[in-house]
């Protein structure tokens, strides 16, 4: 018998999975399995394309992410803000440059 390195529960010799805990005694698998446990909202490709769709109204994606770092969330938050409100000022002078083009067309 040997303990679980986890839990410390005995566990026999050649166990793989605890049966008190339910882990994975060899690490590589435990790894492999902890990553295999986000939910897919929180992957980074679902992030990506939930920014480019919908802009900030993706951040809570992202602060919500249990695997993200505070830096990370405030860099990224800061990032997509600052982009998302130059995309606003260049929407809006393409419409003040599309009025414009309109104003000299019905003068012709």
């Amino acid at each position: 018998m040997k303990k679980c390195p986890l839990c410390a529960e005995a566990i026999q010799d050649e166990a793989i999975k605890c049966k008190h805990c339910g882990e994975f005694l060899d690490e590589a698998k435990r790894t492999s399995l902890a990553e295999k446990k986000i939910q897919w909202y929180f992957q980074t490709p679902f992030i990506v394309i939930a920014v480019c769709c919908v802009g900030p109204l993706a951040l809570p994606l992202i602060w919500w992410c249990p695997q993200t770092t505070r830096a990370w969330k405030t860099g990224l938050t800061i990032a997509i803000l600052v982009l998302s409100w130059l995309l606003f000022e260049a929407t809006l002078k393409s419409i003040e440059t599309l009025k414009e083009y309109y104003e000299l067309m019905e003068g012709f």
